[in-house]
């Protein structure tokens, strides 16, 4: 069964990062619709672009809704911060609710509304361990990974052009290099190679970061599954814990992303990760089910 077929979305952005959004909620129980493959996830893709397809299922429990979240190449993300804030930001307007709950694949995850249209994310608390991030073997410091222990070769012998990054897990994994200029790299091309390198199973997205001061990070992002990305809010996270973990900048930092700034902080009290950022909406739209009619739609 084809999924998306006749379904309306909602089409918004955080901060550049393309967001679609399909409420399935409300359908009626003896249709209830299953879960979305790669290929239908890459169709709905083609027809209306986006970084990630955030989904909303029927609520399992005392939650606002149980949500399963695709990149653009059809794979299933864990978490997506920038896409948790444009749910969070409908399903207030519609209940009227400042406070939300949602199920994800990596975990029960709090959003709520931080006034002047910011919206805030509960991130969870971070990983750190070699094998929840997940790293092909066992790293006894994930702060600063062996760049020749794992076999990543970037640049001359003896003149590497990136060095030992950091590794951190926000509900999927992120790899986080120490850079001085985050535009003087090409992560168009580094990118790919770096997100499917063997060290790291379930890809990774990769991350250029910059910290000039002590409450201020600048970051570009390859997005695992989706490419180059104006925002990646998981990164962000991932990227203000890396920082504070190496003593570059305190808890609380502004990280700079090509398409606006987030608010973070890793909160001493609990170890969660707290993401502040806006919310835009873009348009509505309708995935006919002849999008799909090579996948058997009706």
């Amino acid at each position: 069964m084809v999924v998306l077929a006749n379904r309306d979305f909602v089409k918004m952005n955080g901060l550049g990062n393309e967001i679609v959004v399909v409420d399935l909620r409300h359908v009626d129980l003896c249709q209830a619709p299953g879960l979305i493959d790669a290929a239908e996830a890459r169709a709905a893709a083609a027809h209306e672009f986006y970084d990630q397809l955030m989904v909303l299922y029927p609520p399992r429990g005392a939650t606002d809704a149980s949500i399963r979240i695709y990149n653009n190449d059809g794979s299933e993300a864990g978490a997506c911060g920038n896409g948790m804030r444009c749910v969070a930001s409908l399903v207030s307007a519609e209940t009227g609710k400042a406070a939300l709950a949602f199920e994800t694949p990596a975990g029960m995850v709090a959003c709520w509304s931080a006034g002047n249209g910011l919206f805030t994310v509960d991130m969870g608390a971070p990983r750190f361990r070699w094998d929840e991030i997940p790293l092909a073997h066992e790293v006894a410091d994930t702060r600063v990974l062996d760049l020749d222990l794992i076999g990543l070769d970037f640049g001359p012998p003896g003149a590497p052009i990136l060095r030992a990054p950091s590794a951190v897990s926000m509900g999927n994994p992120h790899v986080i290099f120490w850079v001085d200029d985050v535009r003087a790299y090409d992560l168009r091309t580094i990118g790919p190679q770096l997100e499917h390198h063997p060290m790291f199973p379930e890809r990774a997205n990769i991350t250029l970061a910059a910290a000039p001061t002590r409450d201020h990070i600048v970051i570009r992002t390859w997005e695992r599954g989706a490419g180059l990305t104006k925002a990646c809010g998981s990164a962000a996270c991932a990227s203000a814990v890396a920082a504070a973990r190496l003593g570059r900048t305190g808890r609380k930092v502004t990280v700079a992303l090509p398409g606006g700034d987030l608010a973070i902080e890793w909160r001493e009290a609990d170890d969660h990760v707290l993401m502040t950022g806006p919310v835009e909406y873009e348009h509505k739209g309708r995935f006919e089910a002849a999008l799909f009619a090579d996948l058997g739609a009706a």
